[in-house]
């Protein structure tokens, strides 16, 4: 079992279609990074919710995982809910090493291939 774990975390939506690009990022995230364990959770509506899926990770043997926000930007979730969530994971799980990385539209690279798929978007219209 890989000791280490990258945690996908989404909102969440009523419709379950909703999931699905995020399961294939998910699916995509593993296949490049086979020597960790690569899972998708979810803030509300959806499971599994991320203090769930921490905790199975760590029952998996999971020593070190980072949760990567796949948010848009820096909004009240990832300010506010994820700080709590991750306070509340480091406390009952004070052996595992919880890392957190920055919401994946801040991320220039992001936002580069985004702005592509625009210009593109746009060139197809016309």
């Amino acid at each position: 079992m890989p000791q280490r774990g990258l945690i996908l975390f989404a909102h969440g939506a009523r419709a379950a279609s909703w999931a699905a690009p995020f399961e294939r990022l998910r699916d995509m995230t593993q296949a490049r990074m086979p020597d960790a364990r690569v899972a998708l959770a979810f803030l509300e509506l959806m499971t599994p919710q991320l203090p769930e899926l921490a905790a199975q990770l760590v029952a998996d043997g999971v020593a070190q995982i980072t949760v990567v926000p796949v948010f848009l930007g820096q909004g009240g979730h990832v300010l506010r809910d994820l700080p709590l969530l991750l306070e509340q994971l480091r406390q009952e799980h004070p052996g595992v090493a919880f890392q957190v990385a920055g919401a994946v539209g801040e991320d220039p690279t992001v936002l580069a291939a985004m702005t592509d798929y625009c210009v593109n978007a746009a060139g197809d219209a016309a």
